[in-house]
């Protein structure tokens, strides 16, 4: 467990550096258009879609078919580490409204690991007290089986 908890504080702390790198080669260097990501880049970000979209309409199976079975989260409500289970949990008690996806970018670490990054901004119901919720999130997917699960989440509000 320990190695572990290592490894992700690692891939945590080193991802934005890493994004950072990636981005300092100079103007144009980026993608700009889905057209000209790479395949797995794409492949990700249709996933992290399936993902909140099912998320949305509280549909468990197509969120649990995207995460690995030690899949982690970590919320931006200071409730500490969640399992699949919790988090599938959850998904009874929300209500987003609507969603949206900002500033995607896929790093690969390896041929079966990547790091993606994105700002989500979720809207609630009107008659919601909170309205709307930003927040800054980095995920760690992995190919196991030939399929790219999620493996952790981590999620830090933008005031």
């Amino acid at each position: 467990m320990g190695f572990r908890c290592a490894w992700f504080c690692w891939v945590l702390a080193l991802g934005p550096f890493a994004m950072a790198q990636a981005t300092a080669k100079g103007p144009g260097t980026e993608t700009k258009s889905s057209a000209a990501q790479s395949p797995l880049s794409a492949l990700l970000e249709t996933n992290v879609k399936t993902e909140w979209d099912a998320f949305q309409k509280k549909d468990k199976k197509a969120y649990s078919d995207l995460l690995a079975d030690d899949f982690v989260a970590v919320e931006d409500d200071g409730q500490g580490q969640r399992t699949k289970d919790a988090v599938l949990g959850e998904i009874d008690r929300s209500n987003i409204y609507k969603y949206f996806l900002f500033g995607f970018k896929v790093l690969a670490l390896n041929p079966d690991a990547a790091l993606v990054t994105y700002e989500l901004t979720t809207q609630f119901p009107p008659s919601a007290q909170v309205r709307l919720k930003r927040v800054l999130i980095s995920e760690l997917w992995v190919k196991r089986d030939g399929q790219w699960k999620q493996r952790y989440y981590q999620e830090t509000r933008v005031k």
